[in-house]
């Protein structure tokens, strides 16, 4: 194996502590060239789709890639933005906003950054950035709040693989999920009931979690159990009767069965039932994305009013919600443990570290 070449080292350079959000990402631009790009290295992801490669391989390359970018394209240009990807957008003001949390309950020196598991900026790329900014000990923070293994675990494998090629590896901490997290689960009713605060209440109120193919569950992947349990508990917070609430799926891909009850079927059948008004929340997305603005908050809407209903409403995801920046700067601080700490001593810790150069330096090391 050839080793990634390793940063310039200095004796008595500052440790840090590193946070790592991933989220899922997003192509460069709403065009077809960079959705093929994007759509390419997602769907060649064997986590993703579980099909013999060689078979896939065929499909992908001879049908997918030469007629989904341009319909992708179309879709990502609806609800993009003068500032980019709204996915990026908010993921990027996410990690500004718990670096500023966190440097009010930490003294520790840390670095907050973020990452896209497909597009840029790349998982290795910033890890590799975070080791040479002096960070030996990372967290790797998903925004999945569900594990899943075509999301967590595929953007656990490529920091492992970074890891694999590192000659001197910093630690590693992975945070698996947080579906069932008190301040989570706090952040996401807080979220509703201010939304219902200013348009009111509805009549149902339908919870849409990312599809996976049902026999990821067969297969054993926790993803629907946990989907489940979220809405368990988001329900219960909300002090919601089973009549005015769904849990379904959304964003099926390709002929084989995916998790039930589907969510547009759902809407259809709300609209035909005479459900008056629906409001719709995506729990699993911590930031507003295609499948949220363009899927649901869109096609949708157009199911559920074509099908006779009166009145939709999306209900934006965590995003920037004060609520949610204090949930994941908590669950952060659970996970990073002794690696932090609210008593440095800035002054010890360069007396500290001057007093190793020093040594080193006259046992011969370079200045």
């Amino acid at each position: 194996m050839t080793y990634l070449k390793e940063p310039d080292y200095a004796h008595g350079q500052q440790s840090r502590t590193g946070i790592l959000l991933v989220n899922l990402g997003t192509p460069e631009a709403p065009t077809g060239k960079a959705l093929r790009i994007y759509l390419k290295e997602f769907l060649s992801d064997p986590r993703v789709v579980e099909i013999p490669r060689a078979v896939w391989w065929l499909i992908l390359n001879g049908i997918i890639l030469n007629t989904r970018p341009k319909k992708s394209a179309a879709k990502y240009a609806a609800i993009w933005t003068a500032d980019g990807s709204p996915l990026k957008v908010h993921t990027e003001k996410q990690t500004k906003l718990l670096k500023g949390w966190l440097r009010e309950k930490i003294a520790t020196p840390f670095m907050v950054e973020y990452a896209m598991r497909y597009g840029n900026p790349s998982i290795p790329d910033t890890l590799a950035r975070m080791k040479a900014a002096g960070c030996d000990r990372i967290l790797i923070l998903p925004a999945y709040p569900q594990y899943a293994a075509s999301s967590t675990a595929t953007a656990f494998d490529v920091a492992f693989g970074w890891l694999q090629r590192t000659r001197n590896q910093p630690a590693l901490r992975t945070l698996k999920h947080y579906h069932d997290h008190p301040a989570y689960i706090h952040a996401l009713a807080a979220n509703i009931r201010d939304y219902w605060q200013m348009h009111g209440r509805p009549d149902v109120l339908l919870l849409s979690f990312h599809g996976v193919p049902r026999y990821t569950l067969d297969k054993g992947d926790p993803y629907h159990c946990e989907c489940q349990k979220t809405g368990r508990l988001l329900t219960e917070a909300l002090g919601l009767e089973t009549a005015q609430f769904r849990l379904t799926f959304q964003s099926r891909f390709g002929r084989a069965e995916w998790l039930k009850p589907y969510t547009d079927k759902t809407l259809t059948e709300l609209g035909r039932a005479g459900v008056t008004r629906v409001d719709v929340v995506a729990p699993g997305f911590t930031a507003d994305c295609l499948e949220t603005l363009e899927e649901l908050a869109m096609e949708g809407r157009a199911s559920f009013l074509q099908a006779g209903g009166k009145e939709f409403h999306y209900i934006p995801a965590l995003n920037e919600h004060p609520q949610w920046i204090d949930a994941l700067g908590r669950i952060a601080l659970e996970n990073l443990g002794a690696w932090v700490s609210d008593s440095w001593d800035r002054d010890a810790d360069e007396q500290s570290r001057n007093s190793s150069k020093h040594l080193a330096v006259s046992l011969g090391a370079p200045r």
